[in-house]
């Protein structure tokens, strides 16, 4: 994605003449948390309460963090080859700038920084449908499911939380500074790279982490 004008205003970009659309481009970060907590709850107790009889327990924390690990890979991978697809056609750029470039331009719209239930619930369906088919029917390990998915989701959650925090909390120290100098460089230095939000970890796998970190 090229480099993009910013606008600073507070009222939102419109970006759909209908009401009833406009509205679903905007949501509150509670609304995340209110629709995705009980869901990885969820999975979780399931898990425990479907535990095989005779198997211990150590699957389960594994499978949880297996879970997360995946999501920083599915959220580096979105991020950087759909979200920044370097569109050429008028149709998909437009798509492209729906899903992430009015993020670009409008880096500070608070109703933005999370993304809307209307694409976030058909993509955990897209997912848990992948992981099923994947754990349960090809490697016939249905006990991995539930823990791998809500450790998936918690990863989605923590994601769209600390992409709104470093947006609009100051983080002056630790881990959470790095991040927050992570991201600000991918909107206002280096578009192009520093994908990861969440964690930088796969910036550095595949080598889209400059070393320069100087605003």
């Amino acid at each position: 994605m090229a480099q993009t004008s910013f606008n600073q205003s507070d009222v939102p970009i419109r970006l759909f003449e209908s009401d009833a659309m406009e509205f679903f481009t905007h949501v509150h970060p509670a609304v995340v948390v209110v629709i995705w907590a009980p869901v990885a709850v969820f999975f979780l107790a399931q898990a425990v309460i479907d535990r095989p009889a005779g198997m211990g327990m150590a699957y389960i924390p594994v499978g949880f963090l297996l879970g997360l690990l995946i999501w920083t890979l599915i959220e580096y991978s979105l991020h950087r080859f759909v979200f920044h697809f370097p569109a050429r056609s008028p149709r998909l750029q437009r798509l492209v700038y729906l899903f992430h470039g009015i993020h670009h331009q409008q880096p500070q719209c608070k109703t933005r920084l999370v993304m809307p239930p209307v694409v976030s619930i058909p993509l955990a369906l897209l997912f848990y449908g992948l992981f099923q088919l994947l754990v349960d029917e090809l490697l016939g390990l249905p006990q991995w499911l539930g823990p791998l998915f809500s450790g998936f989701v918690v990863g989605y959650l923590g994601y769209d939380l600390i992409h709104y925090a470093v947006h609009h909390f100051r983080m002056n120290r630790g881990f959470l500074k790095s991040l927050k100098r992570h991201h600000m460089l991918h909107h206002f230095k280096t578009p192009g790279q520093r994908f990861g939000v969440s964690s930088p970890l796969w910036d550095i796998v595949f080598g889209t982490k400059p070393a320069d970190n100087s605003l």
